[in-house]
């Protein structure tokens, strides 16, 4: 996919709303990013349209927005942008000089241009997902080198018929991957004292807290450690500390309260830590456990359910956290932040989280740390 897009990095900008093109004879390689617009009701088509603004984004990669040129064109004016979009048939084709490509998969309906701001509709829970499919599918064929995912609701998902959690849980059953995980990812700097940035990844993600224990097994646990140690190595890591949370307070108090830290926690990391090739603790008081490990004590955190570790992440680096689906053979990313219908299409959206994402995907498509 690289070298199609010739740019000149150092000047290379959108403030004006164009995109400035160098002389045909001078190629970079920057990695095609495809940006679905999420659910086109909520913030997402104006954080990716403003993240395209952005002149680090267009330093580092071709941005190619997948979905609905209208709602695009819509959420260029929303922001105030001077930015042209050309409609491509295919997210790796060429726009011509000056514009922005707009991919709007055939199986997308049609209709979200109508979809009311801030509010579930069964018809942008449907666009939302042939949005993700088509990007998620494109990158199998290296049609695009990583996707940047904006956020959609899960209640519009369900409005439209489609019983999915969410995004990761999509993406796996598309890419055809049982071991997969969602991690959160804090590039260093500010609070993160690592010099390699901290993730968290959950073994159990989507699911009522009711259901947590019984979900949680020591394969599962010992499949995440995996999962991040490999991710921190490939961004340049190459000893990864990683601390594993306990499910209990105290990690259990001598089994006081609860034996799920000891009978299920305990041996996955004992397992892993046994075959000598990752550096792995655990389990650790989750209290103090994200604490330490932003003062960088650990690279790597393994949450055992999702508000343990989005909770004390967001906390850390709300704006800065970036989600990256862990265990596809696809790069995806997008930032921690969701549809916020509560202001969508009103005030205008922050895009730094989107803005954060794109860099990451674009630094792990050319095999760089995502610091």
């Amino acid at each position: 996919m690289w070298g199609r897009f010739s740019t000149c990095p150092a000047n290379n900008s959108l403030g004006t709303g164009r995109l400035k093109t160098c002389p045909t004879n001078m190629t970079f390689a920057h990695p095609t990013i495809a940006l679905t617009l999420g659910d086109v009701a909520g913030i997402g088509p104006e954080v990716v349209v403003r993240a395209c603004a952005d002149p680090r984004v267009m330093a580092a990669c071709r941005p190619v927005i997948v979905g609905h040129p209208g709602v695009a064109r819509r959420a260029i004016a929303h922001s105030s942008l001077k930015i042209e979009i050309a409609e491509v048939t295919q997210p790796d084709e060429m726009p011509p000089n000056n514009t922005l490509a707009c991919w709007n998969p055939p199986a997308a309906p049609r209709a979200v241009v109508d979809v009311p701001p801030g509010q579930n509709d069964a018809r942008a829970g449907r666009a939302a997902y042939e949005y993700l499919v088509a990007a998620a599918k494109a990158a199998i064929i290296k049609q695009v080198d990583a996707i940047t995912t904006a956020p959609l609701s899960k209640a519009a998902l369900h409005l439209a018929g489609l019983k999915y959690p969410g995004h990761t849980e999509i993406l796996a059953e598309v890419c055809g991957v049982r071991d997969f995980g969602m991690m959160l990812f804090l590039p260093s700097g500010g609070a993160v004292k690592s010099p390699h940035g901290l993730g968290v990844v959950h073994v159990t993600l989507h699911t009522s807290i009711r259901s947590v224990p019984d979900l949680l097994t020591t394969a599962g646990v010992a499949e995440k450690i995996e999962l991040i140690d490999g991710f921190l190595r490939r961004i340049g890591c190459p000893s990864p500390r990683v601390a594993v949370c306990a499910l209990n307070p105290h990690a259990g108090e001598e089994e006081i309260f609860g034996t799920e830290d000891s009978r299920i926690i305990a041996p996955a990391v004992q397992t892993v830590a046994g075959r000598g090739h990752i550096n792995v603790t655990g389990p650790l008081p989750a209290d103090t456990l994200f604490r330490r490990a932003a003062a960088g004590e650990f690279d790597a955190v393994v949450a055992m359910y999702h508000d343990q570790g989005h909770i004390a992440f967001k906390l850390i680096g709300f704006q800065s956290a970036v989600n990256v689906t862990l265990g596809l053979p696809i790069i995806r990313t997008s930032p921690s932040h969701g549809t916020a219908f509560d202001i969508a299409w009103q005030c205008p959206a922050d895009p730094s989280g989107m803005i954060e994402a794109i860099l990451i995907a674009a630094k792990l498509s050319r095999g760089e740390a995502a610091t």
